[in-house]
């Protein structure tokens, strides 16, 4: 057994507090309990153990990838745990939790400055770059259009949750990144019950609300969110079979995060702090009598400094809950 076997076969939980008060069973999947802390460790394994079977991945190799942080953490627990050296390309500009970790389990770390994506200085071209310069030295997992990222969920996240339920789930709710978790899961879900229904969660910043519902990559305000929602259609987003998108702004998910640490004493990350709140509200909307899942992303810990630091909210404009 190595640490591998550790990743997926999480929990499922219900949520005491909103389960009440909407009369809907909610119910989140313990992805912060992975070895790295967060669901990225399972495309992590999926995208390195696949590589390695196709001999695209050999020994000697840098994994590189370009990642807002839990992605490179998966990677470095990963690639250091079969003997990889890891290159992490990640911009300066989220939480520090997530630096200080990237680098604590081996991983080498280099800093971009913030930049738009059509930018060529952008963490994910910086990435891509250093494999197409040295290829046979450098492997880039590319987790946006790596496949392989999908086909981690569907694999195991997505059996895991009809297991976990008996098959009676109801509705999935999930923000997307690279969409391989909610293209995973929604595919192996839906080919169960095709009528189980498939809720995109987006926040401010992002396109892909307006993707779902109009076609088009449009987007206004921005977020405290991290790793989440973009502006372009990718590969494992494709994959994705989605029913409904819904878009909400930071304040509703800060007031969430610390309702749901005072009331339930779960302590979310953003990410995972948005899931719940479409859940929430979801269920608000649907009426009692319903099942939904929805992801606790990664561990609270790493939102110290931005989601559960009242200075920072304030710098942001956000209220600080009562």
């Amino acid at each position: 057994m190595s640490i591998l076997h550790s990743i997926g076969s999480t929990p499922l939980i219900e949520i005491p507090s909103l389960s009440r008060d909407t009369g809907c069973k909610i119910m989140l999947k313990c992805e912060q309990l992975n070895p790295g802390g967060s669901i990225k460790d399972r495309a992590a394994k999926s995208m390195i153990l696949k590589a390695i079977a196709r001999g695209d991945l050999k020994p000697g190799m840098t994994i590189v990838e370009g990642t807002a942080g839990n992605t490179g953490i998966g990677l470095a627990i990963v690639g250091r745990s079969l003997g990889y050296e890891v290159l992490i390309c990640m911009p300066n500009n989220q939480a520090k939790e997530k630096e200080r970790l990237i680098e604590f389990y081996g991983a080498q770390l280099k800093l971009i400055p913030p930049c738009p994506f059509s930018d060529p200085n952008h963490f994910y071209h910086t990435a891509r770059r250093i494999h197409e310069e040295q290829p046979d030295k450098y492997w880039w997992a590319n987790q946006f259009e790596n496949l392989d990222n999908h086909l981690a969920h569907f694999e195991t996240t997505g059996p895991e949750l009809w297991r976990q339920t008996n098959g009676q789930i109801d509705h999935l709710v999930s923000v997307a990144g690279s969409g391989g978790t909610l293209a995973g899961c929604s595919k192996f879900l839906k080919s169960k019950n095709p009528q189980l229904k498939v809720h995109l969660i987006d926040p401010d910043g992002s396109g892909l609300y307006n993707y779902i519902k109009i076609g088009d990559f449009k987007s206004s305000g921005s977020s405290i969110t991290e790793g989440i929602g973009i502006m372009r259609l990718v590969a494992n987003f494709k994959e994705a079979q989605i029913d409904e998108a819904l878009n909400f702004n930071d304040q509703a998910l800060v007031d969430l995060a610390w309702k749901l640490r005072q009331q339930d004493g779960i302590v979310l990350g953003s990410s995972g702090a948005l899931n719940v709140l479409g859940a929430y509200e979801l269920a608000k909307k649907i009426g009692p009598g319903q099942t939904i899942v929805t992801f606790w992303c990664d561990t609270g810990e790493r939102s110290l400094s931005k989601l559960y630091n009242p200075d920072f909210l304030t710098s942001k404009g956000l209220k600080i809950p009562e």
